[in-house]
């Protein structure tokens, strides 16, 4: 019996068009048969906060002050050409009008096509973040060996 193909992204961006292509090919990949693995780190992990706005989640000042800057998946910059954080949602609509999956349809797929999404505890552990912070669907906070383990003969791309 063939070995089932298996794609594993990093996901370390929280720019909404660099969510886009991570979740484009998260679900491409899924829906196609592969095993998917998704690992939020750093600024990634802002895609998958439960709060979509600008919260002061964490314990300590600093923690609380770039949450709060980082804001949660509503306040997802554009990597470039973001206009003040307009771009993004000129984006969607865009989307919206010409039948293309929006971010949040997107993530919606992922979950429906079993895609295993983990947090990098390193990341959360430094910017105060709580798996209490993150959407359900988080299946598991992890380190970089247990990643890399879970990776171990997939095509490995970083977003």
């Amino acid at each position: 019996m063939a070995k089932k193909e298996k794609l594993s992204l990093v996901c370390f961006s929280g720019d909404f068009d660099k969510a886009l292509a991570a979740f484009t090919l998260a679900t491409g990949a899924a829906a196609s048969g592969r095993e998917v693995h998704m690992f939020f780190t750093f600024w990634g992990l802002n895609i998958l906060k439960k709060d979509f706005g600008r919260k002061w989640i964490g314990k300590a000042l600093l923690d609380r002050f770039f949450n709060f800057l980082m804001g949660g998946r509503n306040n997802l910059p554009l990597s470039r050409l973001n206009f003040g954080g307009l771009s993004p949602k000129l984006m969607t609509g865009m989307m919206k009008a010409n039948n293309v999956a929006t971010l949040e349809e997107l993530i919606e797929a992922a979950k429906e096509l079993d895609v295993k999404m983990v947090a990098c505890e390193m990341a959360m552990h430094i910017l105060g973040i709580t798996k209490d912070d993150l959407i359900d669907e988080v299946q598991d906070v992890v380190g970089v060996v247990t990643f890399l383990n879970t990776s171990r003969d997939a095509q490995v791309m970083f977003i």
